[in-house]
C-alpha cells in the first residue's frame, strides 16, 4: 500500500504514527529526496533506505509518539561521521506525528436521528462506530471516519470499545437500550453514556437498573434527555444538532483536566541511546 493508505487504515483502526519523509539530500544517500515511509509504536511500513538512517530514524518516530508533541520535528543527519554510513552524504529528515481523532463515539441504532448525528459527527475530527442489530439498517453510504456494523447482540459490543468512548444509545428497541446502556454504565471508564428519551424514560429506566443491580454511583452517570440545555427541538436533525453539541461539550471539559502531554526534543545524545 502507498504511505496515504497506510495512514487512512491505520486512522480507521485509531493506531497513532509517524510520518517520516526524506525532506532534502545532499551527496550520496540511500534514497532519493521525498521517500516516506510509516512508523508505528510496533511496525514499520515502507522505507527510507534502510541501513542505520532509518534505524535511527525508526527511533525517533517512536520516541516522538511516547513524547505525546503533535510538533513537527527536522533532523539533519551526517551518514558517514555521525552513523557510519559509508555512502558519507547528508539528509534531513522530517518527522510528522500522525494521532488519530481524539473523540471515539460508539453510537447504537440506525433509526432516523442516528442517520442525522451520523451526518454531523461524519464532519468533525472523531471516530465513529456505528452499530445495529437490524439487517440493511445503514444507508448505503457512510461518512469515512465512520465504521458502520450490524451486530445480532449489539449489547456485547460495549465490552470491546476503547476505555474513554462515548457511548449513544438510540435503538429501536427499549428493552434493547437498557440493555446496552447497562452494560455501558458498569463500565467506569466511558466517560459519557448517552441515552435517546425524555425524564420519564430515565426513571423508568433507573428503576430497572436498580433491580439488575446498578449502584447509585454508576446510575448518576447516565445522560437522559441528552443534548445541551435549551434545544428543545424534537425533528431528527435538531436532535442531532443539540447532541452533537454535548459531546463536543463534554470533550472540551474532559480535556480541560487532562495532564497536559509531555514534550520531547532528541538532541545526538539521545539519538546515541
Amino acid at each position: 500500500m502507498s504511505w496515504i493508505d497506510t495512514l487512512r487504515e491505520l486512522a480507521r483502526e485509531g493506531t497513532p504514527a509517524v510520518l517520516v519523509t526524506l525532506l532534502a539530500v545532499r551527496g550520496s544517500t540511500p534514497r532519493e529526496a521525498g521517500c516516506k515511509m510509516v512508523v508505528t509504536a510496533s511496525a514499520t511500513h515502507g522505507t527510507i533506505g534502510g541501513g542505520n538512517l532509518e534505524f535511527q530514524s525508526v527511533g525517533q518516530a517512536r520516541l516522538l509518539l511516547d513524547g505525546g508533541t503533535g510538533t513537527p520535528l527536522l533532523r539533519d543527519f551526517a551518514l558517514g561521521p555521525e552513523l557510519g554510513q559509508c555512502c558519507g552524504g547528508n539528509a534531513s529528515v522530517l518527522f510528522e506525528a500522525i494521532r488519530p481523532a481524539g473523540l471515539h463515539v460508539a453510537l447504537f441504532g440506525a433509526g432516523h436521528v442516528g442517520r442525522a448525528l451520523v451526518g454531523l459527527l461524519g464532519t468533525l475530527d472523531c471516530r465513529v462506530r456505528w452499530i445495529d442489530s437490524r439487517e440493511r439498517a445503514f444507508p448505503s453510504d457512510v461518512p469515512a471516519n465512520v465504521t458502520a456494523r450490524t451486530e445480532p447482540a449489539p449489547a456485547d459490543c460495549v465490552a470491546m470499545l476503547p476505555a474513554g468512548a462515548f457511548v449513544l444509545v438510540m435503538t429501536h428497541d427499549h428493552a434493547l437500550d437498557c440493555e446496552i446502556a447497562a452494560a455501558a454504565l458498569r463500565r467506569a471508564d466511558l466517560p459519557y453514556v448517552g441515552l435517546i428519551g425524555s425524564e420519564t424514560k430515565r426513571a423508568r429506566f433507573v428503576a430497572r437498573f436498580k433491580r439488575a443491580g446498578l449502584t447509585a454511583e454508576q446510575i448518576r452517570r447516565l445522560v437522559c434527555p441528552i443534548g445541551v440545555d435549551g434545544a428543545g427541538g424534537k425533528a431528527p436533525a435538531e436532535i442531532a444538532i443539540a447532541v452533537a453539541a454535548q459531546l463536543l461539550q463534554t470533550r472540551d471539559a474532559l480535556a480541560a483536566f487532562a495532564p497536559a502531554p509531555r514534550t520531547f526534543f532528541a538532541g545526538p545524545e539521545e539519538m546515541a541511546r
